[in-house]
């Protein structure tokens, strides 16, 4: 199943994907009360937003390249994460505002994962069953701050900075499939997900150790190598192949 959420009658909700038609979520898309409702337009006639509601965003840290790190002998002994605040958070289509306290701005291409209802110690066969769905995101961070500060707080934390979606599939073979980040149509990220050191379930399972997951909480898997500066005027796109694609324009604050 596909999901989206979007603006409706001036209010957030939830929607069910048919093909491009969007129809009302009627229920919960955390229980097994959602039910199919009218048609209210499609994906490029309505206004996206992130499709998620999350408490908290967890992002993964240097979660890539298991073959590379193994033969390096830098493989990390546990998940690594870090928090990013929901005002982060930015539809799959909206402006991305570049901090005027930065001058290094960068792109990372990221499979996504929402939380379906609370997870805390969960075992990781059975983490797919706390889980949503998936989405695309970009965990964009402000590098010359995140040097400056030596933790990612203020990096990762400024307003529109994890654009994410356009839909969420709740079914979605995530163990090898292709991310691709342009920044004005020039490649700049592409691998697989298969290089991930720890997987979805193991976050999911590794993070509910640590915190109560809650519905609605994503958690963002990590970016490939790759990552470069973007400037004020780019249009940045992620994709994820059979998922779809984000593209976000970056602008001054006084836009």
């Amino acid at each position: 199943m596909r999901l989206a959420r979007f603006l409706h009658n001036g209010e957030a909700r939830w929607g069910i994907v048919q093909g491009d038609e969007v129809h009302l979520a009627l229920g919960s898309v955390y229980d097994d009360s959602l039910s199919v409702g009218p048609a209210v337009g499609t994906l490029d006639t309505l206004k996206l937003l992130a499709p998620c509601e999350p408490t908290k965003i967890i992002g993964a840290a240097q979660n890539y390249h298991r073959d590379l790190m193994a033969a390096e002998g830098r493989l990390p002994p546990v998940p690594r994460f870090f928090l990013k605040p929901p005002t982060t958070l930015a539809g799959p289509y909206d402006d991305v505002v570049y901090p005027a306290m930065s001058q290094r701005v960068i792109h990372e291409a990221e499979l996504a994962v929402v939380i379906k209802r609370k997870a805390k110690n969960v075992p990781i066969e059975r983490a797919a069953d706390y889980i949503l769905g998936y989405t695309v995101c970009n965990d964009i961070t402000a590098v010359d701050c995140m040097h400056v500060d030596g933790i990612p707080d203020r990096a990762k934390g400024f307003d529109t900075f994890t654009p994410m979606g356009p839909v969420l599939l709740t079914e979605f073979p995530w163990q090898d499939a292709m991310i691709t980040c342009r920044v004005n149509q020039e490649i700049r990220q592409q691998a697989s997900t298969r290089e991930m050191i720890f997987g979805v379930f193991e976050y999911v399972s590794f993070v509910s150790q640590v915190m109560t997951l809650l519905p609605g909480d994503a958690i963002l898997t990590g970016s490939p190598s790759g990552m470069s500066a973007m400037h004020p005027g780019d249009v940045v796109e992620v994709s994820i192949e059979g998922l779809g694609t984000i593209r976000n324009r970056l602008v001054r604050p006084s836009d």
